[in-house]
């Protein structure tokens, strides 16, 4: 009798341990639930369409009162010695390419995407979509996806495989969308700046008007780079705007055995 009383009262306490750590267990993801929630509810609304805004090619501005809404020109990135030889080489070939009439291949010519950094320079309209636990960004050009996931922790670089639009993982800072960006291809370059494995994209967005966002991004890179190299893209609300249909099917444009740019033209035509 004491025997069997023995084991029940066994049975019973780990009935209720079980229970306890359930309880717990579900207490605390509802608590991390709700912190998220929260985080959502304080985020600003940024979904929508957006286009570049305020962009000068070459950076220069006229005399006058400076647009506090208008983020200054971008700074020229600081490359190692070795890495910026080959960036000058690429650039000066690219600019005397063009002057003789005959630009070179870029990989849009392949129809290949832009991948991150570029594609949030927003060559073409981009849309942000904000849902639970992500934020989604699409480039109208190519139809460029890429995912934000929130209040996620980083892999590590070796745990990602390399793509056009890395892995970033981001979250929610008194208004302020803080991203960190991995895992881009070696081949994905931005303004044909090179760069390693390494290489860490962090960005942070936010409305400094109603209908203007800042995109301050800074790229990292231990092996390419002095410094990291900082620069500000700002977007401006199209609100009556949603994005077309961006399909490279036509291919006319093509590289010939030199690397450059050429267009078919059908006889006849």
């Amino acid at each position: 009798m004491n025997a069997r009383r023995s084991v029940w009262c066994l049975v019973t306490i780990v009935v209720l341990l079980a229970s306890s750590i359930e309880i717990r267990t579900q207490a605390q993801g509802t608590a991390s639930l709700s912190r998220a929630e929260s985080r959502d509810a304080q985020a600003p609304d940024i979904t929508g369409s957006w286009e570049r805004y305020g962009f000068v090619p070459g950076g220069a501005r006229g005399a006058g009162a400076r647009d506090a809404t208008i983020p200054p020109p971008a700074p020229q990135p600081a490359l190692k010695p070795e890495y910026a030889k080959q960036w000058q080489a690429r650039t000066q070939a690219a600019r005397d390419a063009a002057a003789k009439g005959e630009p070179l291949a870029t990989d849009n010519v392949h129809c290949i995407p832009e991948g991150m950094p570029s594609m949030m320079g927003a060559q073409f309209p981009i849309e942000i979509l904000q849902s639970r636990g992500q934020i989604t960004i699409i480039e109208e050009a190519f139809t460029q996806v890429r995912r934000i996931l929130l209040d996620r922790p980083q892999k590590t670089i070796d745990d990602i495989e390399p793509g056009f639009f890395g892995y970033s993982v981001g979250k929610w800072e008194s208004g302020t969308l803080v991203v960190d960006t991995i895992g881009i291809k070696e081949n994905v370059r931005f303004q044909n700046m090179p760069h390693s494995p390494q290489m860490r994209i962090r960005e942070r967005l936010k409305l400094v008007s109603p209908d203007v966002l800042w995109n301050e991004i800074t790229i990292e890179d231990p092996v390419v780079l002095e410094k990291p190299h900082t620069y500000t893209v700002a977007y401006r609300r199209m609100p009556n705007y949603s994005l077309l249909e961006y399909v490279c099917e036509d291919n006319r444009e093509y590289a010939d055995d030199q690397g450059r740019q050429r267009i078919r033209v059908e006889p006849g035509r």
